[in-house]
């Protein structure tokens, strides 16, 4: 039976709506994102921590005693980080900056002539290595760190530095009320969904909530823990710049290979220059050898498991392409939209495999010769081999 041309004439209009409203809803957000932006951040934080308030409420706490304890957590979090951290990473930049003359020495007179030699490649000729080294010394120092850059860029517009103050304040606010009506917000969206697609757009939600936070929360606590395991052990070691190679590897761990391959890299490189031997070339490579055997057979295992589905390549895609969009909205979203939009196209090659399109009007079933039945081979009496005996 065929549709009458009234009904597909009412999907087509019904589908531009659809599209209508999300072009709509992309320049609203494109429009909004400075505003948006304090609201984006605090909405992730009430994400993740909502499995948190509820597990310490199911222990029988009231929901406003499981959030103040959850949130209070989540703040000296926060400050122990900015406490600790920044400063170490100022001073470690600091330390780079210093040693720059020692880096370009080596490479002069060291790797670049190393590398011509087996290469028979003018490589001094085409790279101005000193150029480069004291443009970025030059520009750092004229920069005076990077809270003396901000601060100068804050000074220069009045209204940015009063944004800014007004996001920062906030920010607890709004984390502290989406961790309180998280569950309640959930309930108000699942009631506006039409009751056709509630089970559908249910496990869609469901899927894409175990696919974002197996990568936030699990792949995250990797970088974190492969961070400060690569940065100790390479201070053990007894590199200078050992914590910030750390630091830079440990992030770059969601990319398969690129983590330890730069970690690696710099490592080696900090540890000729500095040292000048082969035995502090091998610590370093033991701190990475152990980091990635502890990575492969316990923390991704453990933390993070196959629920993934998120490619590296894809994420970084994504992290991209959002920040050229939206701006820094933009690079929130992404991972987010980038989950969602996974578990959409597992369900759309679903849906298709299940189609008609794919199976087709008239399915072909395909034999295994190998599992075809023997037909008895007849004489030229039209006997078979079993009749003549």
């Amino acid at each position: 039976m065929q549709r009458a041309p009234v009904d597909d004439i009412a999907l087509f209009l019904r589908r531009l709506q659809w599209a209508a409203l999300g072009v709509g809803a992309c320049w609203l957000l494109w429009v909004l994102a400075p505003v948006l932006t304090p609201f984006v951040i605090a909405a992730m934080l009430g994400w993740l921590g909502d499995p948190l308030v509820d597990r310490i409420e199911r222990t029988g706490r009231s929901r406003n005693t499981s959030v103040t304890l959850v949130f209070t957590f989540m703040a000296l979090l926060v400050v122990l980080v900015l406490v600790i951290l920044v400063p170490l990473i100022e001073r470690q930049i600091s330390t780079l900056i210093v040693s720059l003359p020692r880096y370009r020495e080596w490479f002069t007179a060291t790797a670049i002539p190393w590398l011509e030699q087996r290469t028979r490649l003018e490589i001094s000729d085409w790279l101005d290595l000193n150029h480069l080294i004291e443009l970025v010394r030059s520009n750092w120092e004229r920069a005076g760190g990077f809270a003396t850059t901000l601060l100068g860029y804050l000074s220069r517009s009045g209204f940015a530095l009063i944004g800014l103050v007004a996001n920062i304040a906030l920010l607890p606010v709004l984390t502290f009320f989406f961790l309180r009506d998280w569950d309640v917000l959930v309930d108000r969206v699942a009631s506006l969904i039409p009751r056709d697609y509630l089970a559908t757009i249910s496990r869609l939600a469901k899927e894409s909530d175990e696919v974002l936070g197996a990568f936030l929360r699990g792949q995250f606590l990797v970088m974190l823990v492969l961070g400060v395991m690569y940065g100790v052990g390479l201070w053990g070691v007894g590199l200078d710049l050992g914590i910030l190679i750390g630091i830079v590897a440990g992030l770059l761990t969601f990319v398969p290979y690129l983590g330890p391959a730069s970690g690696i890299i710099l490592g080696v490189i900090a540890a000729l220059v500095q040292y000048g031997d082969w035995k502090h070339v091998l610590g370093v490579l033991a701190v990475f050898g152990v980091g990635q055997v502890v990575e492969s057979y316990w923390l991704t295992p453990k933390l993070v498991g196959d629920r993934i589905g998120l490619h590296p390549v894809a994420v970084i895609f994504a992290v991209l392409a959002g920040g050229q969009l939206f701006g820094f909205l933009g690079m929130l979203l992404a991972l987010p939209v980038a989950a969602v939009a996974n578990v959409l196209l597992r369900y759309a090659q679903e849906r298709y495999t299940h189609s008609r399109l794919y199976a087709g009007e008239h399915p072909t079933i395909l034999i295994d010769p190998a599992r075809a039945p023997v037909v008895p081979k007849a004489d030229d009496a039209g006997r078979t081999e079993r009749e003549v005996e």
